[in-house]
């Protein structure tokens, strides 16, 4: 070697994969008979990618839509969502949807199709909360919306890498939808963690419409703006545009009770205009209270499996153990530097395990790899507390 300055040719090598999106959403309708696609029969569905406002705008099958589904759209691109898909079940009134044989439900085929598509991190379906509810004497509300959102929070769950936002139904206000809320809760178990739901209703000018796609279009756009792990970001104490006001002015007062039944308020803050003022789930488990904490488990957890799809057909042996913890914990060390994870109370980072004691004989014999991941998503600041004292 000798001082100097030495040219050498070499290969760039390829960039690291981009960790797995969670900010394109998809929007659930339904097109009535007039606006089938040729040839079209009760169950059959459109898929359209959107990337704009004037996208939808200009799509021939445009007016096809009920008009929640436009509107969720309109509201998402104008709160900074950059990708959508509009989903659309034919169907052959607008209470067809209410089957609830699964096999004459238009809707089955839809879902069916979702469960096979990757990109969607966020679910509405702005139509249910125009379906008919009661409230009975006993102050008990049955909503035609509640089966079917069970059975999307179910998908979300099911899928692994997908949210849903849920709106209230229509002119449904106070003790009543407290009450709707926590039955709901109470009955979707694990699958309430997949969830969030969000009240008043929201106005731009005369047309009143659920909030589902201005806060789908929050969570892209804090996801777009602290790219590449926005997922980390709770979807609050954030601006929502392209609308004028609430349909219901909270007062300071009326916050609590719903924030304690995991009812996320939108409210008007002067000098800030509507914001979001809550980031709850619907699971009654503490530790997936969060929003965040929800969807950056869901992330990584879905990031793991697309790096781990090379493992299929492998054979089981110490080395491969060993290489799959390698490959977990490259991962995990990423986010873990984006700021997506947490010590755990005995100051660990996270912990990653492949052995001999995961895989016995007999889960090799079926084809198996077990490794185990234990972590602990970044916290969210909920309140804070000024202590202000006159001095003697």
């Amino acid at each position: 070697m000798r001082p100097g300055i030495l040219i050498q040719h070499a290969r760039n090598p390829a960039p690291p994969p981009g960790f797995v999106r969670s900010d394109i959403a998809g929007f659930i309708g339904v097109l009535g008979p007039g606006g089938w696609p040729d040839g079209a029969r009760a169950g059959d569905f459109v898929d359209i990618p959107l990337t704009s406002l004037q996208e939808l705008l200009e799509h021939p099958q445009y007016t096809s839509f009920d008009a929640a589904s436009i509107e969720a759209a309109r509201q998402f691109f104008e709160n900074g969502g950059a990708q959508c898909r509009l989903l659309g079940a034919c169907v052959r009134s607008p209470t067809h949807i209410l089957e609830p044989n699964p096999v004459d439900n238009p809707l089955g085929p839809l879902i069916e199709h979702l469960k096979g598509e990757e990109s969607l991190g966020i679910l509405a379906m702005p139509i249910l909360a125009y379906l008919r509810y009661i409230v009975d004497d006993r102050g008990r509300v049955r909503a035609q919306s509640t089966p079917l959102l069970r059975g999307l929070l179910n998908h979300c769950r099911d899928v692994g890498h997908r949210f849903l936002i849920i709106d209230p139904p229509r002119d449904l206000h106070d003790r009543p939808l407290r009450r709707w809320a926590s039955m709901l809760r109470d009955r979707t178990d694990l699958s309430g963690a997949y969830g969030a739901l969000y009240y008043p209703w929201i106005v731009n000018r005369e047309t009143h419409a659920p909030p589902s796609g201005a806060i789908a279009g929050i969570l892209a756009r804090s996801e777009l703006t602290n790219n590449p792990y926005g997922v980390r970001w709770p979807p609050a104490n954030a601006p929502v545009l392209g609308i004028t006001h609430p349909a219901v002015a909270l007062r300071w007062s009326d916050i609590e009770p719903l924030v304690d039944t995991h009812i996320n308020p939108i409210l008007v803050q002067p000098g800030r205009g509507t914001v979001v003022w809550g980031a709850r789930t619907l699971s009654r488990d503490p530790k997936w209270r969060y929003i965040n904490a929800r969807r950056i488990v869901s992330a990584i957890a879905e990031q793991l499996r697309r790096d781990a799809e090379w493992l299929v057909f492998e054979r089981q042996r110490p080395e491969l153990w060993q290489l799959v913890e390698r490959t977990v914990r490259v991962r995990l060390d990423e986010v873990w530097s984006g700021g997506m994870l947490t010590e755990s109370d005995d100051g660990l980072q996270y912990l990653v395990r492949c052995d001999d004691e995961l895989n016995p004989p007999e889960v090799r014999d079926a084809g198996q790899v077990h490794a185990q991941v234990r972590l602990r998503p970044v916290g969210t600041t909920e309140q804070i507390i000024v202590d202000l004292r006159l001095g003697q």
